[in-house]
């Protein structure tokens, strides 16, 4: 008999990719088992290291920021989106030495983003354009808030030694925005579903040649992938205790997020929307002028796996 693929798949220690932790827990204490592949979590500190991995092949797949990953297929990185990992699920968090009350106070301030192709700065974009503010790099012109990319597991600590207040705050995958929180050096300004409401973030994308080599692998993991996601939403308790494990954070911060308020992330309807996923594309070209030209949606996403996966 052949021996069974190992698919390796990346991901960062963020609450977003959950589904991940929770199928491999599955896998691990025989609760589910893979015919066709076994699975390999690998784990990666930034977004820039999962793209780099994913263009040089050291990566089969991985759970990655929707616009980020049009973006690496626009680059040439042939890849399909199969999933989404989650919906919602990001917060926008002030610094308590930065004084601020309003959208406006984060002017003169530097904000922390994870990454420039993300839906974290197109959210905050969206936010301070409509008061009229224009955020951007340092190097720009006429920008009223400055932003920087930082790894989101340095931005908790960035915040704590900014003691003059010059870091406004950051928007992030939790757990590190309640983290901050826990610590008493930020509060909530926003929660990202409020923002827009069941939005899409991170995706689940695999090379294609993967997946025309290892079609039933892939079936196994998109299916895997759909039942922890339907089971974080019913129960998040269990869930939280995986996610404290395979992320390396309190659980019971990971539990907060997870059911306060009860739909603040959501991992039940991970089907991807093509026109939520278009919505992102043009306001990054049009908008924000981050993107140079759209990619065809309907060759990136492959809905055939989730179909089959009965991912809603």
């Amino acid at each position: 008999m052949a021996e069974k693929p190992a698919i390796k798949i990346g991901y960062l220690k963020i609450t977003d990719h959950l589904i991940l932790g929770v199928t491999d827990l599955k896998l691990k204490k025989g609760m589910e088992k893979f015919e066709h592949c076994t699975l390999e979590p690998v784990v990666k500190n930034g977004w820039n290291e999962v793209a780099d991995a994913l263009a040089v092949k050291s990566l089969d797949g991985a759970l990655i920021l929707a616009p980020t990953a049009m973006d690496l297929f626009k680059s040439g990185v042939d890849l399909k989106l199969l999933l989404l990992a989650h919906k919602s699920g990001s917060i926008l968090v002030k610094s308590k030495n930065a004084n601020i009350e309003t959208i406006e106070d984060f002017a003169g301030k530097t904000v922390l983003i994870p990454y420039q192709l993300s839906i974290h700065n197109m959210l905050f974009h969206k936010l301070l354009s409509e008061k009229g503010l224009k955020p951007g790099r340092s190097t720009e012109k006429g920008i009223d808030v400055t932003l920087e990319v930082v790894a989101p597991f340095q931005m908790p600590e960035a915040i704590e030694y900014d003691e003059e207040g010059e870091i406004g705050g950051f928007i992030v995958a939790e757990p590190f925005g309640s983290q901050v929180i826990a610590q008493g050096h930020g509060e909530e300004f926003a929660l990202s579903k409020d923002l827009w409401p069941g939005h899409p973030c991170c995706v689940f994308v695999m090379r294609s040649e993967i997946i025309e080599k290892h079609p039933e692998a892939i079936q196994e993991i998109c299916n895997s992938f759909v039942r922890s996601g339907l089971a974080i939403d019913a129960q998040p308790e269990p869930a939280a205790i995986i996610g404290g494990d395979f992320l390396s954070q309190d659980k019971e911060l990971i539990r907060k997020v997870l059911t306060m308020p009860p739909d603040r992330i959501t991992t039940g309807e991970l089907f991807p929307v093509i026109e939520d996923l278009d919505i992102i594309q043009k306001y990054m070209m049009d908008k924000m002028k981050i993107m140079t030209s759209l990619i065809d949606l309907e060759k990136f996403v492959n809905t055939e796996f989730a179909i089959k996966a009965g991912a809603k």
